[in-house]
């Protein structure tokens, strides 16, 4: 007598399948969330001590473009207004982390992910940004170019150290990238690569194209660079979590659903953004 084959498999499945959609949704929301949210404190930092030293420019949806020659700028305002927007970010990311570590990764909710992923879009501002403008020598680059004044092989040699810091950071950063999720069946070990792909790998793309399709016409190179250094924090952590047996989740976790306050809350400061934008905005112009 053969053994009855119920449909249940199928159906669990297909379950399955929609619970990774499902994050992969919501994982896409918080992505956005928090790259805005980093990114408007770095470029509002930015502007802010630009006006302070009396700096003109405009501030478009993608980036802060000045309109000065270079005999108006001296070394101080050169190192501050390129500085200040990473080093803001690196204190909100080590907020973001601490907070995560300490206060949430035992909660439920999607609070602790998007403090994570706040994290990781502020060390991508510090050390992915680093590397990104080392290439097009504009941006952060500008700090130890103007601090060290030893040429172009120090200031390459920063940016690949600045590179491999992101890299080592994403691959140890798996861990709690894990700890950020609750569902039992996206944690389970034997679904590991579809966790990596859903909810890591997703939001990187989407996010990114979602980023990328909201500021047309003014999405510029620096900004795709810097989107596309997300990566070396990706690639590593996705490597980590397939390596990690951790499969530990919080106890009673929600049930898996669309954060449709989230996906609304993300659409809704990327258009605002935009329109907040464009036309650009100038500033340090007299009257």
């Amino acid at each position: 007598m053969q053994p009855e084959t119920a449909t249940l498999p199928s159906d669990t499945h297909e379950t399955d399948r929609h619970k990774f959609l499902i994050s992969a949704l919501n994982g896409t929301a918080l992505y956005v969330l928090a790259y805005y949210v980093v990114w408007g404190v770095h470029q509002m930092a930015k502007v802010g001590l630009s006006q302070v030293y009396s700096l003109r420019g405009n501030w478009d949806p993608s980036r802060v473009v000045y309109t000065m020659v270079d005999s108006e700028w001296w070394p101080l305002a050169i190192i501050a207004v390129y500085g200040i927007g990473p080093l803001v970010c690196l204190l909100l990311g080590v907020v973001a982390f601490l907070w995560f570590w300490k206060r949430q990764r035992a909660h439920r909710g999607q609070l602790k992910l998007l403090l994570l992923w706040v994290a990781f879009h502020s060390c991508n501002a510090v050390f992915g940004a680093m590397l990104a403008d080392t290439f097009t020598q504009s941006g952060f680059w500008y700090v130890p170019d103007w601090l060290f004044r030893m040429g172009n092989v120090v200031n390459a040699l920063v940016g690949i150290l600045f590179g491999l810091v992101q890299l080592a950071v994403g691959y140890f950063g798996s861990i709690a990238f894990l700890q950020a999720h609750d569902s039992r069946t996206v944690m389970r070990f034997s679904n590991r690569r579809f966790m990596v792909i859903f909810t890591l790998m997703v939001p990187w793309v989407a996010g990114g194209v979602f980023i990328t399709l909201t500021k047309l016409p003014y999405f510029s190179l620096q900004e795709s660079l810097h989107l596309m250094m997300m990566g070396l924090l990706v690639a590593p952590m996705a490597l980590g979590c397939l390596n990690e047996t951790f499969s530990d989740t919080v106890r009673r976790p929600l049930p898996t659903h669309v954060s449709w306050g989230l996906v609304g809350l993300a659409v809704l400061l990327a258009v605002a953004w935009r329109l907040a934008l464009s036309p650009p905005v100038t500033f340090g112009y007299a009257g």
